[in-house]
């Protein structure tokens, strides 16, 4: 084809194509500035955080700029209006971690590890694969320290179980036995009427809590430990003899 039939060609393209082709360009262009596989849109979050700023930083300057037009003899005024500013940079300040912490929480995968099967299982493969488990998918300070233990073996009509309890403590140079500990006890449960080379069912439960956690089902969070030893502190407290 001769290159006059080609410009002809080109002349009688479709400008719907001609629009894709250049949005298509475009944001290739785009992604090549950014240096980036494809160009991201920011998140409802973000957008939140953004229009949270502005509403803001828009009331602050407002009352900054009140209280420059009170007279020094209106310094009650001043102080309130100071006063009203510092709660809304506040306010905005922890709002802004609560939907930081919300987009952390959306992003974050659970973590789990590949628990034995029932015909594999004795008491101290349970207590190592605890240990495992808790090393490798729960997030704690290092400050936190743990030791495990087997409790008891409970028959049932249709499965075994099996109870380990782990204490956590933070103990200091000060006091090296600390007077409070968190415990967690986790159920090793193995079926007697399923087959035996399924995994075993693990869960566990937190001190003076009913509630049911399953690895790989809940995401650990440092604050149950300390929540659990505050409270035995507030109650130690609370004591007088």
């Amino acid at each position: 084809m001769s290159r006059g039939n080609l410009q002809a060609t080109g002349d009688r393209a479709d400008p719907s194509t001609k629009e894709k082709t250049c949005k298509v360009h475009s944001d290739r262009s785009a992604e090549g500035l950014l240096g980036v596989d494809k160009v991201r849109k920011p998140s409802s979050i973000q957008v939140s955080c953004i229009d949270l700023l502005v509403v803001n930083l828009s009331i602050s300057l407002s009352l900054k700029l009140m209280i420059m037009g009170v007279g020094d003899e209106d310094a009650v005024i001043k102080e309130k209006a100071q006063i009203l500013i510092e709660d809304v940079i506040r306010d905005a300040k922890e709002h802004l971690r609560d939907l930081q912490e919300k987009e952390r929480e959306a992003e974050y995968i659970i973590q789990n590890i590949q628990w034995t099967s029932c015909k594999d299982f004795t008491v101290e493969r349970g207590q190592q694969q605890i240990e495992e488990y808790m090393s490798q998918t729960w997030e704690f300070h290092g400050s936190w320290l743990h030791w495990s233990d087997y409790l008891q073996e409970q028959e049932l009509t249709y499965s075994k179980r099996y109870h380990y309890r782990v204490r956590w403590s933070i103990p200091t140079c000060r006091k090296p036995i600390p007077r409070t500990t968190a415990c967690i006890y986790f159920i090793i449960e193995i079926s007697k009427i399923k087959p035996p080379t399924l995994p075993v069912e693990v869960f566990f439960i937190l001190e003076s809590n009913r509630f049911i956690h399953r690895p790989g089902q809940c995401r650990f969070r440092e604050k149950w430990l300390k929540d659990i030893i505050e409270s035995k502190r507030i109650l130690m407290e609370s004591i007088t003899f």
